[in-house]
């Protein structure tokens, strides 16, 4: 049996789709990021997953139980089923430990060991008044996980926090799924908060799955260009410009549009078979150097750990064969 079967599920908002007919399975302990632009249906459609909205069509079924809508129960929310939302709240003036203390189901030893890997054990006997954006955040989360769920929805976890506690609250996370016994699914809109960290990633548009696959799947060879951009920065050639890149190894002419990440180029030395072009700016982005490059008044995008060139300067491309994609 499936751990988590979502069948032809659909949802309606003023009479306007924003699930349509959606389908798939997810397997215990496998780590699901769902990502899509704004309005996409991506937070409805977890929220149905969870029991905290109501599907006009279709079912969700949780360990072989059926998933019941907030219509149908007195209190919304699947039991076993964990949902932190982008509106988390914490009561004003009680101490962290009186929080965590009210529907904590694990041990004193599990509880602590959680509360470590959460990183609040430091923040126990603070009030929740006393806390930063993040650390609450991590609470509210510890809050959930006290209950000992065994499926874990994140809806957009990262929103909002600065990088040093989002870093650790990412950190927070892949501990959670590698070191307690629980299956997760989160939301998020950037890419870097998903690709180190899933097995596999729904693409959502328009209340569709457009595109699942693993992170590699998605981000290197996507359906469209609307899973391109999503995912990063690339390159795109009509079969008419391609044909500046025929001559290098793995770059077929085939009538179909080209696809080549920034990181898939390479500036190589001048050969037979590398294709000329100019320097036409070099951008510093702390852990690499985006280059862009004109090539016949085409301006392709390169990415690179080093930088030893200059505006102005000729150079010449190459690409590595097995990150060649078509459109």
């Amino acid at each position: 049996m499936s751990f988590l079967t979502v069948s032809n599920i659909s949802k309606n908002q003023l009479g306007v789709p924003v699930v349509k007919d959606i389908s798939f399975t997810v397997d215990k302990f496998q780590k699901v990021a769902i990502a899509g632009e704004t309005g996409s249906g991506k937070s409805t459609l977890l929220k149905m997953i969870g029991g905290f909205a109501q599907p006009d069509a279709g079912k969700v079924s949780f360990e072989d139980v059926r998933v019941e809508g907030p219509l149908e129960v007195l209190i919304p929310g699947q039991p076993g089923i964990a949902y932190l939302s982008q509106h988390f709240e914490l009561r004003n003036n009680y101490r962290v430990e009186e929080i965590l203390s009210y529907n904590n189901k694990l041990t004193e030893d599990s509880a602590t060991e959680l509360y470590e890997l959460c990183q609040i054990s430091h923040l126990l006997k603070r009030k929740t008044d006393q806390l930063s954006g993040g650390e609450k955040q991590r609470i509210a989360l510890a809050r959930l996980l006290v209950t000992a769920p065994r499926l874990l929805l994140l809806d957009e976890p990262f929103s909002n926090l600065d990088l040093i506690h989002k870093n650790k609250l990412k950190e927070v996370i892949h501990d959670i799924s590698e070191n307690l016994d629980i299956t997760c699914m989160l939301i998020s809109h950037d890419p870097l908060d998903i690709l180190s960290w899933a097995d596999e990633v729904l693409i959502m548009k328009d209340g569709e799955i457009v595109q699942k696959g693993t992170p590699r799947e998605v981000y290197g060879r996507p359906v469209n260009e609307y899973v391109a951009g999503l995912l990063g920065t690339y390159n795109l050639f009509s079969p008419a410009k391609a044909k500046k890149f025929a001559g290098l190894q793995g770059v077929e002419t085939n009538g179909k549009n080209l696809f080549l990440r920034p990181e898939s180029l390479m500036l190589v030395q001048e050969n037979e078979s590398a294709v000329k072009g100019k320097v036409k700016h070099i951008r510093f982005y702390g852990s690499f150097y985006e280059t862009a490059v004109t090539i016949a008044k085409d301006t392709v995008l390169i990415r690179t750990a080093k930088s030893d060139v200059k505006k102005g300067d000729t150079v010449f491309l190459s690409v590595h064969p097995d990150e060649v994609w078509y459109l």
